[in-house]
């Protein structure tokens, strides 16, 4: 399996979406913001049918189109504070409204398919690039500004009274969500690419650990999730995005049981 090159370059990639997605994904979950990961991975199809259109790398695309609905969420909750989720309806209607109008044109000159379901034989060197050069720069912002995320996370207003700068902050992470969004489409598709943000923190956070340690055993979750998807999908020769999905699900629920057991258990005792 390994001799192939497209299965080197997919492992390649599938790593460092391992890392960052959950890195990205926690700090929306605290926030009671997963839907926006959902939001804008259906907009990152209006930035690659762009980037296709324009015979640019369809992942830049993707990363400069999220970006600027990313910003554009950030920016129209200051008109729209109560509406959350209408917020998220009309930057879903733009970005979907885009990409069906570009795909029907039939100037789209390639197939835009892989990107929505995720297809391992499509990541070229050339991807690899842009994911490595996306990933580091993301956690290394996560890691400068980790101190003030995980305040805001918590208590956005609090954080404003402490003299933190939330709105800039709050632009700049909806940046680094575009970011993951972006590096993960190859790999696991538009569909579900929520599932990889969500998911593996989802599962994180049934062991009821502190933030540090759940953060550290989401990337272990999405590790699994990831790599098992890859993996296995490679064999049953089915799309490695949707099987990816089933899988965090299936983690997520073993989780689920096994606390429960062990809860009835340390009652019995």
């Amino acid at each position: 399996m390994f001799s192939y090159g497209f299965m080197q370059n997919a492992v390649f990639v599938s790593v460092f979406i391992s890392i960052l997605c959950p890195c990205i994904g926690i700090f929306l979950v605290l926030r009671r913001y997963s839907m926006i990961g959902d939001t804008l991975s259906h907009a990152s199809l209006a930035g690659i049918t762009m980037g296709l259109l324009l015979g640019q790398n369809p992942i830049l695309g993707a990363f400069v189109f999220t970006s600027v609905c990313g910003a554009l969420i950030e920016f129209l909750r200051t008109y729209f504070k109560k509406y959350a989720d209408l917020i998220l309806s009309i930057v879903l209607s733009l970005s979907v409204g885009v990409a069906i109008t570009i795909i029907s044109s039939g100037k789209l000159h390639a197939n835009a398919d892989s990107f929505m379901f995720g297809s391992i034989l499509t990541v070229t060197k050339w991807d690899m690039l842009m994911v490595f050069i996306l990933s580091i720069l993301s956690v290394l912002t996560i890691v400068f500004l980790y101190d003030k995320l995980l305040y805001i996370a918590y208590d956005e207003d609090a954080a404003k009274i402490a003299g933190v700068r939330v709105k800039l902050i709050n632009y700049v992470f909806s940046i680094l969500v575009a970011s993951a969004v972006s590096v993960s489409i190859r790999i696991v598709g538009v569909l579900v690419l929520s599932s990889m943000i969500a998911l593996p923190v989802a599962t994180a956070l049934q062991l009821g650990q502190g933030f540090k340690k759940t953060l550290i055993f989401s990337v272990v979750f999405s590790v699994i999730d990831i790599m098992s998807g890859l993996f296995i999908s490679y064999y049953l020769n089915v799309a490695p995005g949707g099987f990816t999905a089933l899988v965090s699900v299936f983690v997520l629920i073993i989780v689920i049981l096994l606390k429960k057991v062990y809860s009835v258990f340390k009652t019995d005792n």
